[in-house]
């Protein structure tokens, strides 16, 4: 064997060129063999795995007990019937259902599940379909921005745009085209008039001719409506002691609203309340709480110095906030002694602790702690310039594996640690001061709740009572899964969505979802549950249950205050949202069934069971 080998060295040694045509040959057969499996390595689908509807599941078959599971037993279910592609607009004329099906066929391997890009991740119902209509390049429907892209528009694409930019409706015209306004001046069409396939996205329409289609956008009616800086709250009956609700006020025959936002921004009040020709500025009080929100038709008197915007009327109000900051409530410190209880605020990662932290320091005006530390929380907030940290990166949090009592961290934490580096912000208040009780022992009594996600007897019964935060596992599973790859602001990337990574994390996290709610609501001593989609819905309401259980009084002018402050630092933007359902049919299926166990577990202590909106797929 060694004489065969050395007539090998010495054969190539005298004709190097013969080595290197020879090394060419291996890496191309070797490319070859590698482009080769990508083509056939997807199996072909027989008749009956095809149709998953035809074959049902085993008799007799149960989902296991979630706190019994081992985590890589996940996801083994057979499929289930295929869904078809759900859509926001109306589906295009002429297309074949069965051709329709195929685009949302989503039970079979990974692959094909990223095929179908017309299934839309429907964030918190994000737009509604109202209708084809009439458009004209003299007297545009929509008056906003617009954009167009003759290659790649998108139904999803258009509606982010503009509800980024805070319009209420967003349009698509010619199949490329997209429009922006606050208001839809046209008449309404026959639907078959919008008959044009979206440039970057078959099977859906984008309008026609001359024709919008036109959705509403549900997330411009909360605070994300702007003009300018300013952002739209809404229109409002006139308060019924108007010097007192809003004390001080200024006539502008001339009225616009960036004069009146103006004014009041000068006069250094959050609110502008814009009535007709008189303009108002003041805080949101018991008087004037902005929680009864009016039909937008009663503000609807054109401004006499603007000819697309709306001033109000000396009965109903047009109201906007300003930049300026509402110092009502973000005095924070430390408890002046120390707690005789501890309080954990408990969640399964991305059901927004953070957030929940935020609302209750804000509400408060005490620090909360944190069962672990994470350097980000503490240091900085949504817009500093980051801290200086010698190459580490302080990230905690738990893993599933083991119920969640092993933390995955980068370097490994040290409790009570305090980090010496020097860090530079250019933010002011709450910004530059982040989360100061991260950086507390969580047993040290100075905060008012902790933060936890842990799960299991032992952890669980360290606390003397808790609030337990819930969150939609679908919408839970991707927050998360975004942190993990892309920090508490951003994104993970395409290649993370698309590869083993996020099959992987599902298998492993959903689980533990619902073992993570079972365990506290099993273990834990005086547990509040709250919702995250009741409390994102009737902040004022839930934040007082939260408060109270704390052992603070409730103060109704700091809660007001709150809602004003309540994205906090940490809001991812609506501009990278995915444009595809991630789930598959079998991961649709295991998070169904673990949601059923955590409804009959809160029904079963009399508690409401989860919110409709669970059940989405």
């Amino acid at each position: 064997m060694a004489k065969l080998w050395l007539k090998f060295q010495r054969y190539f040694r005298r004709k190097p060129v013969r080595f290197f045509t020879f090394l060419a040959l291996y890496l191309t057969a070797g490319s070859l063999v590698f482009l080769h499996s990508g083509f056939v390595g997807q199996p072909a689908v027989s008749q009956n795995q095809a149709n998953p509807a035809a074959v049902g599941p085993a008799e007799g078959a149960e989902l296991p007990f979630p706190g019994d599971l081992h985590l890589g037993r996940a996801f083994r279910d057979t499929g289930e019937a295929s869904s078809i592609a759900r859509r926001y607009g109306p589906s295009l004329k002429g297309k074949d259902s069965s051709e329709r099906a195929k685009l949302g066929d989503y039970g079979g391997a990974w692959s094909r599940a990223l095929k179908g890009r017309v299934v839309r991740e429907k964030e918190e119902e994000r737009a509604k379909y109202i209708g084809c209509y009439l458009d004209d390049t003299q007297s545009r429907a929509l008056r906003g921005v617009s954009f167009f892209d003759y290659k790649k528009m998108t139904i999803f694409r258009c509606q982010d745009n503009c509800a980024e930019r805070g319009y209420l409706y967003a349009g698509l015209e010619f199949g490329a085209e997209c429009y922006c306004g606050h208001r839809i001046q046209a008449a309404n069409v026959s639907e078959a008039e919008c008959d044009m396939e979206c440039k970057g996205e078959r099977g859906s329409v984008c309008g026609g001719a001359n024709r919008l289609s036109v959705f509403r956008l549900q997330l411009a009616q909360e605070s994300a409506r702007r003009y300018g800086s300013a952002v739209f709250r809404g229109c409002f009956r006139r308060p019924d002691n108007l010097s007192l609700a809003l004390p001080v006020s200024a006539a502008m025959p001339n009225m616009s609203v960036d004069q009146c936002v103006d004014f009041c921004t000068e006069k250094e009040y959050p609110l502008a309340a814009l009535a007709g020709t008189a303009c108002h500025c003041g805080f949101p009080t018991r008087r004037f709480p902005l929680h009864e929100r009016e039909d937008e038709q009663f503000c609807a008197q054109k401004c006499s110095a603007e000819e697309f915007e709306s001033c109000g009327t000396p009965s109903y109000f047009i109201v906007y906030q300003t930049q300026v900051q509402d110092n009502r409530c973000m005095d924070r410190r430390f408890l002046p002694a120390k707690s005789k209880q501890l309080i954990a605020l408990a969640s399964f990662p991305g059901a927004g602790n953070t957030w929940a932290r935020h609302l209750i320091e804000l509400a408060t005006g005490f620090y909360t702690g944190s069962y672990y530390f994470d350097g980000s929380l503490y240091n900085k907030g949504k817009k500093s310039l980051g801290s200086r940290n010698h190459g580490c990166t302080l990230d905690v949090k738990p893993s599933p594996r083991h119920g969640g009592r092993i933390r995955e961290v980068d370097p490994p934490p040290v409790r009570g640690f305090t980090p010496s580096w020097p860090t530079y912000s250019l933010t002011s208040g709450l910004d530059r001061e982040g989360f100061k009780g991260e950086r507390d022992h969580w047993r040290s009594g100075r905060t008012i709740c902790i933060k936890t996600h842990e799960s299991g007897q032992k952890e669980i019964e360290a606390f003397d009572a808790a609030i337990l935060l819930i969150r939609n596992p679908y919408k839970a599973l991707m927050a998360e899964f975004n942190r993990k790859y892309g920090g508490h602001i951003g994104f993970a990337a395409h290649a993370h969505w698309k590869g083993k990574e996020w099959p992987e994390f599902v298998r492993n996290y959903a689980p533990w979802w619902a073992t993570h709610t079972l365990d506290w609501l099993k273990f834990g001593r005086r547990v509040l549950v709250v919702h995250f989609e009741d409390l994102k819905q009737d902040l004022f309401a839930q934040l007082g249950r939260m408060v109270s259980l704390l052992g603070v009084a409730v103060r109704e002018d700091r809660l007001l205050c709150v809602e004003s402050q309540k994205d906090g630092n940490f809001k991812r933007s609506g501009l990278r949202k995915l444009e595809y359902d991630p789930y598959t049919a079998d991961m649709q299926k295991s998070i169904s069934a673990y949601i059923k166990l955590v409804d009959a577990a809160l029904k079963g202590r009399n508690l409401t069971g989860v919110p409709d909106d669970y059940y989405p797929r």
